[in-house]
């Protein structure tokens, strides 16, 4: 686990960054609360502000991302005031927590930028009750979330913006749908569910802490779109929990709280939190709690006690998920991870039109930024089959037919980059067979993607010459191979029963 984390590629150094940014943004955020007079509350609640403004914000351009980052307070500001408002209210306190649940998982239907004010907003409601906070503490509060979105914003858009040296990321999003049958709606209805299990059960087990059980819930929902998913993150976020705990009984609980070992853990933590987040959940629920452990320290009520409660209440969120997945609309894995494949097999076809087009002289044609979005998509496959391949898994036949069309997968945006960087060699030429060659790649991946790529076969035993046409039968073959793991016994799954 270690290795995947610290040995995982790092196209551009883009997860190191992305690390480093965090640590600068989220501790000049801290120092400008400091600075201002605000109490360790608002530190912490600042601290937070600048964590989510960094971390959840991921609009496909500069400018989106900045517009985004301007409307989190509108988010997060009225909501803290009703979390405050109703402290005194528990009714109708849970009552509103369940309100920002559904409306923060539904407003993902609006891609990137509904997504990050959700969360933000959820975080929020959160954060009032780590902190207990009341109408009094408004003021000061409110003051902290914005000079820390403001500080963020310095570090993200001017300090140290690596975004405008790169071209913007491709975001998928979700399979659409109407009703019910969009993915967010199921998920919205799902996780209020969840929430609910969560809240009352976290309730009877403390009083006090029960809002870590909700905290659980929902963002074991966050970046998960079928219950084989949710059902992975809820294991992954427990077993993070675990590990996190142990190491706060090794760690946090001996600092007491002495303030600058303290502050250089968290700063540890946070950079953990951001580099480890796009290749293992564990590692960063592990830093999550480690993180929460030592703020617990500097308030002064950390002990061994708190952090089994810890344990507890991540356990029940975690049941509350996975009961809401399994049971209320369920969405299925094979629906989801079929989706994604179908989107990734077109996108192999467009990124080969794009470089043969660009092999032929077009200007217009953009193959690297196609590749770009293959490789997003890519993610979002390996995300969707998580549940398949998992070493838990007792379906060993689907197991080894969803490592198999990851493999081949895989091979095709190989040949593809390959192709692509073709296309940047001024000698390079076009000739009909490349032409024929794209013809072919179109016709196996409507092929496969209509179910019928059972008759698929390559047109060459032996590579050609021409880089180029190398690369598109390449692809050819990878194309090919697809399809006996593709073919399911329904005839409509690709990765079938």
């Amino acid at each position: 686990m270690l290795k995947r984390v610290f040995v995982a590629p790092d196209p551009g150094r883009t997860r190191l960054r992305f690390a480093g940014r965090a640590v600068l943004g989220i501790g000049l955020a801290v120092v400008v609360c400091g600075l201002t007079g605000q109490s360790l509350a608002g530190a912490v609640t600042g601290g937070l502000a600048a964590l989510l403004a960094l971390f959840t914000v991921t609009d496909a351009t500069v400018r989106g991302q900045a517009v985004t980052t301007a409307l989190l307070p509108c988010a997060g500001l009225p909501v803290l005031t009703a979390a405050a408002a109703l402290h005194d209210h528990p009714v109708a306190r849970d009552l509103t927590f369940l309100a920002v649940v559904g409306a923060g998982v539904y407003v993902r239907r609006w891609g990137p930028r509904g997504h990050s004010l959700g969360v933000f907003a959820f975080m929020t409601f959160f954060v009032a009750q780590f902190l207990h906070a009341t109408t009094a503490q408004l003021p000061a509060l409110y003051a902290a979330v914005v000079l820390s979105v403001l500080t963020a914003a310095a570090v993200r858009f001017g300090l140290w913006c690596y975004e405008r040296r790169q071209p913007p990321p491709v975001v998928p999003v979700p399979p659409a749908g109407r009703g019910l049958a969009r993915v967010t709606t199921r998920q919205a209805v799902q996780a209020t569910a969840g929430a609910g299990f969560a809240l009352v059960v976290g309730q009877l087990v403390s009083g006090q802490r029960w809002y870590w059980a909700v905290g659980a819930t929902w963002w074991i929902f966050v970046n998960t779109a079928s219950r084989g998913e949710t059902v992975v993150r809820g294991f992954r976020r427990v077993l993070g929990t675990v590990l996190g705990v142990g190491l706060g009984l090794l760690i946090a609980v001996p600092l007491h709280g002495a303030t600058v070992p303290t502050a250089i853990l968290v700063a540890a933590c946070v950079f953990t939190i951001f580099y480890s987040a796009a290749v293992s959940y564990t590692w960063m629920m592990l830093a999550v709690t480690l993180m929460a452990e030592l703020l617990y320290g500097l308030l002064g009520v950390l002990n061994p006690g708190l952090l089994a409660l810890r344990f507890a209440e991540t356990g029940v969120g975690a049941l509350g998920a996975v009961l809401a997945v399994l049971l209320v609309l369920p969405v299925t894995t094979h629906t989801t991870t079929d989706a994604w494949i179908q989107r990734a097999l077109h996108c192999v076809h467009t990124c080969t039109a794009e470089a043969t087009a660009r092999l032929a002289g077009s200007t217009t044609a953009d193959p690297a930024a196609r590749v770009a979005e293959l490789e997003q998509l890519l993610a979002r496959v390996r995300q969707s089959v998580a549940p398949l391949v998992h070493p838990l898994n007792p379906a060993l036949g689907r197991k080894r037919r969803a490592h198999r069309v990851l493999a081949l997968l895989d091979a095709c945006a190989h040949e593809i980059r390959g192709l692509t960087t073709v296309t940047t060699d001024p000698e390079a030429s076009h000739d009909t067979r490349l032409s024929a060659a794209c013809r072919r790649v179109e016709t196996a991946v409507e092929a496969l993607t209509e179910g019928d790529g059972a008759h698929l076969t390559t047109t060459a035993t032996r590579p050609p010459a021409e880089p180029a046409l190398a690369h598109l039968h390449g692809v050819e073959r990878a194309l090919a191979e697809l399809a006996e793991p593709l073919r399911a016994r329904s005839g409509s799954r690709l990765v079938g029963a």
